[in-house]
């Protein structure tokens, strides 16, 4: 079964500084039929403006990654890391039992990426926190493995059963992904435009996968995609 959830179904948030579109309950944003999908429990496509940004704030028993598709944002933690993230860049932040962060746009254009967050395979591990970044041509018409639960194909680790991928598609390129049956996907669609065995999609919207094998793609425009490979629970 294929659900697609269009972008603009999601939740809204303008706080001037911060443009956010929520697609499972954040915040002020509430939405009992969009709590999570498996244990995938937040993805907000953010545009920050110069200047803005997130002040030193906590989290705790939560795997946090943040997808950059433009643009830069500088990072501070109770870890001691500080770094500076742009487009290709992909940090992952385990909260476990306890961090606290900020993120800042020091530059002078908007910075523009995807926070996702996923429930941990448990609570309380040790807070950790590491990026890297993945070429274009590392996902030019092929699906690049991003972050995983060994590190497999040199992946950030994930504290849980998840893989998460991504490609960079041109127009016209056909791509596919196979599941078994104890698995699930979910699909953000960051930009571009594409169609999903059979149905079309758009920049913002989301594809939830259920008892199906076989993910056919193709891509109308050039399109960026996150492919969320996800274990079934109930959601």
């Amino acid at each position: 079964m294929l659900t697609i959830r269009k972008s603009e179904e999601r939740g809204h948030a303008d706080h001037g500084w911060l443009d956010s579109y929520h697609s499972f309950s954040f915040a002020q944003y509430y939405d009992p039929a969009h709590m999570n999908y498996s244990v995938l429990r937040v993805i907000n496509e953010d545009v920050i403006a110069p200047g803005g940004g997130f002040g030193m704030h906590p989290h705790r028993d939560m795997e946090i990654i943040t997808y950059m598709l433009s643009g830069e944002l500088a990072h501070k933690d109770s870890l001691g890391n500080g770094s500076k993230i742009k487009r290709g860049d992909v940090q992952r932040m385990s909260a476990g039992t306890g961090i606290v962060h900020s993120e800042f746009n020091a530059s002078v254009q908007e910075a523009y990426l995807l926070q996702i967050w996923l429930l941990p395979e448990r609570n309380g591990i040790a807070p950790g926190y590491e990026e890297k970044h993945f070429s274009e041509e590392s996902k030019h018409n092929r699906w690049c493995l991003i972050a995983s639960p060994d590190r497999a194909d040199g992946s950030l680790l994930i504290h849980q059963n998840v893989k998460l991928l991504a490609t960079v598609l041109d127009a016209g390129k056909n791509l596919s992904y196979s599941l078994t049956e104890a698995r699930t996907a979910y699909l953000q669609i960051a930009q571009g435009s594409l169609h999903v065995n059979g149905k079309k999609v758009n920049a913002g919207d989301a594809v939830m996968i259920d008892s199906e094998t076989q993910i056919e793609i193709l891509a109308d425009t050039d399109a960026e995609i996150l492919l969320f490979d996800l274990p079934v629970t109930k959601h």
